[in-house]
């Protein structure tokens, strides 16, 4: 349900989820903004929610753009990198070959963004199936340490850490926007009439805990 007028979220920021096809960037997604598992894996091509939570007592409303995996929107990658404001970066703890490629990732928006400190989070996908995990928690944190951006690993399957991965972006992105309250909306937002820059599609509004909690 809509919020009332005088509730109107005070900022609006765009997110993008990427990562390589199948590390489960639809299902952390959905979680986040739906509550709900998906079970089957249908190839995203692009997916854009809206969603509104409160952080630290501010409320933010949030454009989320799900996209494909990396090898399959390389034509769109520009765009999006630069229309977003923050970025999660997303892995299974399963496949090594996916937390590879996050370091092109990363490059390319730094490249795009022309700034080193734009706000990213890492997230190791499917902490259940720890039987499976192919990539240490050392490695994976060592690299978060690296690019000075925060690990979380998660279950989208059982919902843990998935409100925390996007609370913490949000924390970022608040106190970039306070930082520089003139360039909140810079990069590319064309917005004019308050609707998604990504084109929103879906709608949801959702609460964001204050806990973080970076698993090492």
């Amino acid at each position: 349900m809509p919020s009332p007028r005088n509730q109107q979220p005070t900022r609006e920021f765009h997110i993008v989820v990427l990562g390589a096809g199948g590390v489960g960037k639809s299902c952390l997604t959905a979680q986040f903004v739906h509550n709900e598992w998906i079970e089957s894996y249908d190839p995203t091509i692009e997916d854009s929610y809206r969603t509104q939570v409160a952080v630290d007592g501010r409320q933010v409303m949030l454009e989320i753009l799900d996209t494909a995996g990396t090898e399959q929107f390389v034509a769109m990658r520009d765009l999006y990198m630069k229309t977003g404001q923050g970025f999660l970066l997303v892995f299974s703890i399963t496949s090594q070959s996916s937390l590879a490629e996050l370091a092109q990732l990363r490059e390319e928006i730094i490249r795009i963004k022309d700034d080193e400190n734009v706000p990213i989070v890492i997230c190791g996908n499917k902490a259940d199936l720890e039987e499976q995990r192919a990539v240490p928690r050392t490695k994976a944190f060592a690299i978060s340490q690296r690019w000075g951006a925060p690990y979380y690993e998660a279950s989208a399957r059982t919902r843990t850490n998935v409100d925390e991965v996007f609370v913490d972006l949000c924390r970022q992105m608040l106190r970039r926007d306070q930082s520089s309250p003139h360039d909140s909306f810079q990069d590319g937002d064309e917005r004019t009439d308050g609707s998604g820059g990504f084109g929103s599609k879906k709608t949801a509004k959702k609460h964001g805990r204050r806990t973080r909690c970076v698993i090492l």
